[in-house]
């Protein structure tokens, strides 16, 4: 099955043409028609998987499960200083974090 035929499958079951896909994706006229001779950019098919909740994995064909992938980031609190920890939308400052990692290492200093 090709890119656009999953597009098809998906956006029918969802009740969509393909022209309202395309809309909501905000792609340029007949975009996603243009597929069926050339191949898609990735920020495209983003695009709409988005629209069509779907993973782009699902639209490439590289897997059945067409339910998008939300993973989170994996930060090590010990090792990693170069993501901004926030709580409640503010940061965390940095003596709080050095007090959280010193009660996961259960009140010991390190």
């Amino acid at each position: 099955m090709t890119v656009l035929e999953r597009i098809k499958k998906i956006s029918k079951k969802k009740g969509y043409n393909l022209t309202k896909v395309n809309d909501l994706a905000h792609l340029g006229k007949n975009t996603i028609y243009s597929w069926k001779n050339k191949e898609p950019s990735f920020n495209n098919l983003q695009a709409v998987a988005k629209v069509l909740n779907v993973s782009v994995d699902y639209l490439l064909g590289k897997t059945d499960d067409p339910s998008p992938k939300t993973e989170k980031p994996h930060v090590d609190l010990a090792d990693d200083n170069d993501f901004i920890m926030t709580f409640e939308g503010r940061p965390i400052p940095p003596e709080d974090l050095e007090l959280m990692k010193r009660l996961l290492r259960g009140g010991r200093d390190e």
